[in-house]
């Protein structure tokens, strides 16, 4: 009789051990605009400027793609998006942005006995 034994499986997802799928995305897109001004630097002879510019958009990428908003009390963003996805703020902030001007949000707060 055969039995299954429960596994840890997070984090099998990844590759090369720190990269998430979403996170290789990112750390690829961002290293092609790296890449863009590497090639631009390196044109002008250049290239640890470009190098540098290449790694600094590689880990904004990354740090983009894998990244948590911290669920803080300390500033008013925190407080609305503490624990999402980093790009999921940034894509919402976008839509609402650039989508139509007509739109509000309004943000409530619960009142329960105590806060009367």
């Amino acid at each position: 009789m055969a039995y299954q034994i429960p596994r840890n499986v997070k984090g099998e997802g990844r590759i090369l051990f720190i990269f998430s799928k979403k996170g290789l995305i990112f750390t690829a897109v961002g290293g092609g605009v790296g890449l863009f001004l590497f090639w631009i630097f390196s044109t002008l002879g250049l290239t640890a400027i470009g190098v540098i510019f290449l790694l600094i958009f590689a880990l904004i990428g990354f740090g983009i793609g894998t990244l948590k908003v911290p669920n803080t009390s300390a500033f008013e963003i925190t407080k609305k998006t503490g624990g999402e996805n980093l790009d999921d703020v940034i894509f919402r902030w976008l839509k609402f942005k650039f989508k139509n001007k007509k739109k509000i949000y309004v943000y409530t707060e619960e009142v329960t006995k105590d806060d009367r």
